[in-house]
C-alpha cells in the first residue's frame, strides 16, 4: 500500500469508526436511559451535541500555556484514530501488519490518556491538575493486566505479536475466549477498558461531584468537540480491540458479520451495566483494585494459558 493508499484508509478508517462512536454512544445513554426508567435521547443526538459544542466559542483560561492545552486534543484524537485504522485494516485485510502491531495498537491507546493528562496540567487549572494526578494514578494501575491480557491472547495464538495472525489463528482454530484463560483474560481486560475510557466506577479523573469535570474542566467549544469525539471513537475502537484478541476477530462477510455486531453490541452492553451498576471508587481503592486483585487474576490467566500450550490442552 503507497502513501496515498495509507492516507486514504486512514481518513476511511478514523470516519468510519466515529461514525460507529457516535452510534455507540446513543446505545450508552440508551441503555442507561432505559434502566433509569426515561426514554432516552433519539439515535442523532450525539452528533448534535458535537455539532453544538463546535459552534461554541473556545474560552482559555489566563494561565493556561495555549500550545499544550490546545494541542493536546488532538494529539489524543491521532492516537485514537490511528489505533483504529490499523485495527480496521488488520481484520479485513490478511497479510497486512507488521511484527510487534499488538504492542503498537496497545501504545497508541495509552496515548488519548497521556494527551488529558498534558492538556489539564497545560490549563493551570487546580481541578483539573487533581484529575490529571488521578488518570496518571490509574494509568500506571490498569496497564499491566491489559498488557498481561494481551499477552495471554498472544500466547494461545502460536506465540505471533501480529494482530492479523493472532485473527488468523483463531479463525483456523477456535476463539481465545472458548478457554479458561481467555475468559479470564477477556474479564480482566474488559475492567481495564472500563478504565481506560474513563467511566464509572473508575472515572475519578473527571468525578464531576468532586472536581466539577476534573481534566476537562477547563475546555470548551471545538476544543471540548475534539475530546468528545475521541471518547466516542475511543468507546468504538476498543471493543473491537477485544473482539480482535479473544473473539476471531471482526468479519464483514456472510453471516459472520451478524456475529460480529452481537459481539460488539455485548460488550457495549456490558460496559454500560457496569457503569450503571457501580458507584465511584477512590482513587485508592481503585488502584488497589488493579495491582492486587485484576493483575494476579491476568498473571493467573497467563500462566493457564502456558501450561495449556506446553501440553496441548486447548481449554486452558
Amino acid at each position: 500500500m503507497g502513501l496515498l493508499g495509507m492516507i486514504v484508509a486512514l481518513i476511511v478508517g478514523s470516519i468510519g469508526t466515529i461514525v460507529l462512536g457516535l452510534a455507540a454512544k446513543w446505545v450508552d445513554r440508551k441503555v442507561t436511559a432505559r434502566l433509569q426508567w426515561r426514554v432516552g435521547p433519539p439515535w442523532y443526538q450525539p452528533a448534535v451535541d458535537c455539532l453544538k459544542l463546535m459552534g461554541k466559542e473556545t474560552v482559555m483560561p489566563a494561565v493556561a500555556r495555549g500550545t499544550g492545552f490546545l494541542a493536546a486534543p488532538v494529539v489524543g484524537l491521532s492516537g485514537a484514530c490511528l489505533a483504529a485504522t490499523m485495527l480496521w485494516a488488520m481484520n479485513l485485510w490478511v497479510g497486512s501488519g507488521f511484527v510487534g502491531d499488538a504492542i503498537v495498537v496497545l501504545y497508541l491507546f495509552t496515548i488519548p490518556s497521556l494527551a488529558t493528562m498534558l492538556g489539564a496540567a497545560a490549563s493551570g487549572s487546580t481541578h483539573a491538575s487533581v484529575g490529571a494526578s488521578r488518570e496518571m494514578k490509574m494509568l500506571l494501575s490498569y496497564e499491566l493486566p491489559l498488557t498481561i491480557a494481551l499477552l495471554v491472547a498472544i500466547v494461545h495464538t502460536g506465540n505471533s505479536f501480529r494482530i492479523a495472525e493472532i485473527v488468523g489463528a483463531q479463525q483456523s482454530g477456535h476463539a481465545v475466549a472458548l478457554s479458561i484463560s481467555g475468559v479470564l483474560a477477556l474479564i480482566v481486560a474488559i475492567f481495564c477498558v472500563q478504565a481506560k475510557l474513563g467511566l464509572v466506577p473508575f472515572d475519578q479523573a473527571e468525578a464531576e461531584t468532586e472536581l466539577m469535570a476534573g481534566v476537562y474542566t477547563e475546555y470548551s467549544g471545538p476544543p471540548l468537540a475534539v475530546i468528545y469525539i475521541t471518547r466516542a471513537l475511543m468507546l468504538a475502537a476498543l471493543p473491537i480491540f477485544l473482539i480482535t484478541l479473544f473473539m476471531g476477530g471482526v468479519h464483514m462477510t456472510g453471516w459472520r458479520v451478524i456475529v460480529s455486531v452481537l459481539q460488539f453490541v455485548l460488550l457495549l452492553v456490558v460496559i454500560t451495566l457496569i457503569r450503571n451498576t457501580n458507584p465511584r471508587v477512590r482513587i485508592d481503592q481503585g488502584v488497589w483494585f488493579f495491582w492486587y486483585l485484576v493483575t494476579p487474576v491476568a498473571l493467573a490467566a497467563l500462566a493457564l494459558a502456558m501450561i495449556g500450550q506446553h501440553y496441548e490442552v486447548t481449554w486452558l
